[in-house]
């Protein structure tokens, strides 16, 4: 009854009409934000498939601020890079082999709606500062990865609507902006041409990077996108929807990596978590396309679930550039105008039903930089001295090795990395143009430095040489390393031999400044304590600097060759030399050529051999491949319900990410998951690094609460360790964890607020699963962590408000009991939990049930996502 016809370029299309469902006088669809309609959208789509009446529609759409309204959602394709996907795929590789020994046939496990994955997490930055370090980081990128590569050929022919990009291509996110995305999709039906909006979810938190497009899009965990692809629903509360208004207009030497570190601190104080952030206004019409890619990038770090932009004339700009064809452009825009989602800059937001209303000026943004260890912890430039975490003193270096004069804030990282900023030609040319400058008055970048350039794709590149300006780059020392994350997500090799000498024989706090996104304390390097967060730019400036020990607009960043003084002002280019080269350098062609053989991939991969068996035929010997546990036969035998005697795995504190619960970096030899590698008879300098191996869950478990910054309040000391409290002896995680499944001794975590904030890392709550953890208490939960926990049966509880482990006086040497977990149970409900300490006192305290939607507790009750879906394919 919703479907209209509507007249585009290429013909006529059917859509599921918005206005429609207005007419019913009930609803005022003009009043809802625009990410609201297009979870409208789907539910009418889909209404049928999801048992959905036209009540419950306009329950969704008259929605009060204060009601809860469980959805269910079906997404138009997934996106996966390969850290996340080769995880996912091992588990539906398994499945298709539990099937198979139950006598049904498995070549129907294929996703049921399109997949694609990008190899873009697996370069590391091992060559630098040389013309020949892209050529041979991919080399020994193929070498490392050769066993994946081939299981990722194999699954592309093995399963049906599943694609890869190869290594080389590009970062995830850039790619999907400026090629895979269509914005406006076109499905047939029934044999009927259905227009919709693109819906996706992706296994990288940084999925929300398509918002800039108008494209309704977050991160999920591995977990959850295994479910979709699967057929499974997202399940989630209809979400507050926060409107931030735009004004104003930068200021000269502004970059939008300031906007998007001022509007990160911005969200993190008004606290956004789990829910979508609207931006409108009079002010968007000053924001590129690529301007806003960089904000919405960013919505993992200011904590909401999306970073939504609507369509406009600057989206039609950018998919014209971008290479989209005539057709395309035009159905975008006649789509989103009849269904109200185009953007008209001086009448719209400001009568939508927001949540809450944020007003945002551009003119109060100044150069900015994040860190040291919190992207949201936004400074001007003048205030970095003030903000490292070690007391600088321009006089330290008198005892350091003169072959280094390497001191308290010096920089040994500077790297153009990530999809944040290299995704933003205003961004990228004005790096190459400072360094021009930099390079005409004679200025060099210290050779203890690493030095990276890191493009997101290979239009990047194509304008940067169009330009002029990577010889510049390269001058000094900023030589193109290789397509993909690289150094943001920790991929950053080995320093110079003798910096990392120098930094732990003298125990030197050090510094990488980095164009990225995430800067957790031990993610980028393990002897890297201080991290920040700047644009290309002042990468550029603060690597010429060599050191956080400086305030960049009043002291000089060094010496011309002609011995004068040079201040970052006398280099930095305005904006008009920035926009003009971006007008004379980048076209559509520049786009068409760079994605024209994105899926074939280059000699290399077109010459790596798989096996073509229609079944994954594992390889016992394999340290990187093993079946999945997840579906094992004796899961069926736990019984959810009430947790008793249970002892505490680890209590940690505030800001605990996934980093710290599932590492991604290099293995120490010394660590459980490199004993376990030297047992299987694997030389270290063949260890890769965790997020290679995450289809090895007998590395990844091993990795899991590993990492060396980890602080758990159960040991005195910083890392993988902990408590085994029945006897007092200090151990690590994995170790005691065994012990305690052994005893049949179930566990729990204990934490303080934002537990799990960071990368939609699903090993993260597989491994706390596999290490037999049966609940988690926490102040707070990051969305993501929270829903990936849940998924896999594991119970999230929070501390009611104001309380926590502290106020309480729990010391984690108790046992517990969590009263309340047996059925019937509802999302947000009351559960007790009793403390027993040693001396025999009891304390009881309140928690909130942190399984927010009925599908959450339907999975629990199954003992997590991996039962649910096998029961459902026995049941058939």
């Amino acid at each position: 009854m919703f479907q209209q016809m509507l007249s585009t370029a290429n013909g006529s299309v059917t859509i599921n009409s918005l206005q429609s469902l207005g007419q019913s006088g009930i609803v005022n669809v003009d009043d809802l934000p625009y990410t609201t309609r297009i979870l409208l959208e789907s539910l009418m789509r889909n209404q049928s498939r999801l048992g959905l009446t036209e009540l419950g529609l306009i329950r969704v759409a008259s929605r009060g601020s204060n009601e809860s309204v469980e959805i269910p959602l079906v997404p138009t394709r997934v996106i996966m890079q390969d850290a996340s996907g080769v995880p996912a795929l091992v588990d539906l590789v398994s499945l298709r082999q539990r099937l198979l020994e139950e006598g049904i046939d498995p070549s129907h496990v294929n996703p049921v709606i399109p997949v694609d994955l990008v190899i873009d997490h697996s370069v590391q930055v091992d060559y630098y500062g040389s013309a020949s370090a892209f050529s041979n980081n991919l080399h020994i990128e193929y070498e490392r990865n050769q066993e994946r590569y081939r299981f990722l050929k194999w699954a592309q022919q093995s399963f049906a609507g599943f694609r890869v990009i190869p290594p080389a291509n590009g970062i995830i996110h850039q790619v999907n902006l400026e090629c895979l995305t269509k914005v406006v999709q076109l499905t047939n039906q029934n044999d009927e041409s259905i227009a919709h909006p693109e819906m996706v979810i992706g296994t990288d938190s940084h999925t929300t990077m398509v918002n800039a497009l108008g494209v309704l899009g977050w991160g999920v965990g591995g977990i959850e996108a295994e479910a979709a692809m699967l057929g499974i629903p997202v399940s989630m509360s209809v979400p507050d929807v926060v409107g931030v208004k735009i004004t104003g207009q930068l200021n000269e030497g502004v970059t939008a990596t300031d906007v998007a570190l001022t509007i990160t601190e911005l969200l993190r104080r008004h606290n956004v978590v789990g829910k979508f952030v609207e931006f409108f206004g009079p002010g968007l019409k000053s924001l590129s396309l690529p301007d806003r890619a960089t904000i919405s990038n960013m919505a993992p770090e200011y904590g909401a679930t999306c970073g939504f932009f609507p369509v406009d004339e600057e989206t039609l700009k950018f998919l014209r550039i971008t290479g989209k064809q005539d057709e395309e452009v035009d159905l975008v825009e006649r789509y989103c105008k009849e269904q109200g989602l185009f953007h008209i800059p001086d009448s719209s937001g400001n009568g939508k039903a927001y949540s809450d209303l944020i007003r945002f000026d551009l003119q109060t943004v100044e150069a900015s930089v994040s860190g040291p260890s919190r992207p949201q912890d936004r400074m001007p430039i003048s205030a970095v001295r003030q903000s490292f975490p070690k007391s600088l003193s321009r006089s330290s270096n008198g005892m350091n090795p003169p072959s280094t004069q390497l001191k308290d804030g010096s920089i040994v990282i500077a790297a153009i990395t990530s999809c944040t900023n290299t995704s933003n030609p205003f961004n990228m040319i004005g790096a190459g143009l400072l360094a021009k400058k930099a390079v005409e008055y004679g200025l060099t970048v210290p050779k203890t430095i690493q030095t990276s350039l890191a493009p997101g794709s290979k239009a990047v590149t194509a304008y940067l040489q169009k330009a002029g300006l990577l010889p510049y780059l390269e001058k000094l020392g900023f030589y193109h390393a290789g397509y993909g994350c690289a150094v943001c997500v920790g991929n950053s090799g080995k320093l110079d031999e003798e910096v990392e000498n120098a930094i732990q024989e003298l125990d030197l706090t050090v510094a990488a400044v980095l164009s990225g996104n995430r800067n957790f304390e031990g993610r980028i390097h393990a002897l890297v304590k201080a991290n920040y967060l700047v644009s290309p730019p002042l990468v550029i400036a603060f690597a010429i600097a060599g050191t956080m020990d400086i305030d960049l607009e009043r002291e000089p960043l060094g010496r011309s060759a002609l011995g004068k003084e040079v201040y970052l002002k006398d280099i930095w280019p305005n904006s008009e030399e920035i926009a003009s080269l971006v007008d004379s350098t980048i076209s559509s062609d520049v786009y068409r050529e760079a994605y024209e053989n994105v899926f074939v991939g280059d000699e290399k991969w077109q010459g790596l051999e798989y096996d073509d068996h229609p079944i994954f035929r594992w390889d016992d010997r394999s340290t990187y491949f093993k079946a999945s546990p997840f579906f094992k036969a004796e899961i069926k035998e736990y019984q959810p319900g009430d947790i008793h005697q249970a002892r505490v795995l680890l209590m940690l504190g505030d800001s605990v990410t996934t980093d710290h619960i599932s590492p991604v970096g290099y293995i120490p030899y010394e660590s459980t998951a490199g004993q376990y590698l030297v047992e299987q008879d694997v030389e270290p300098a063949n260890f890769n690094s965790y997020g290679s191996r995450r289809g090895n869950h007998e590395v990844l478990v091993r990795g899991t609460f590993a990492h060396p910054r980890l602080k758990n309040k159960l040991v005195e000391k910083t890392g993988g360790l902990t408590l085994y409290v029945p006897s007092g002896e200090e151990m690590d995680v994995y170790s005691a964890s065994m012990i305690y499944q052994q005893e049949n001794t179930p566990l729990i975590i204990i934490a303080g607020k934002d537990y799990g904030m960071g990368s939609a890392r699903d090993w993260a709550a597989k491994g706390t699963y596999l290490l037999g953890v049966k609940a988690v208490i926490a102040e707070s939960f990051e969305r993501i962590h929270r829903s990936n926990l849940a998924m896999m049966g594991i119970v999230p509880l929070q501390f009611m408000p104001g309380k926590n482990y502290e106020s309480m006086n729990l010391t984690g040497l108790e046992t517990y009991s969590i009263i309340g977990l047996n059925e019937p149970l509802s999302p947000f409900q009351k559960v007790r939990v009793e403390a027993i300490k040693p001396d025999g006192s009891r304390t009881m305290f309140q928690t909130v049930l942190r399984l927010d939607t009925r599908m959450e507790i339907e999975l629990y009750l199954k003992k997590g996502v991996f039962q649910s879906i096998l029961d459902q394919w026995e049941e058939r």
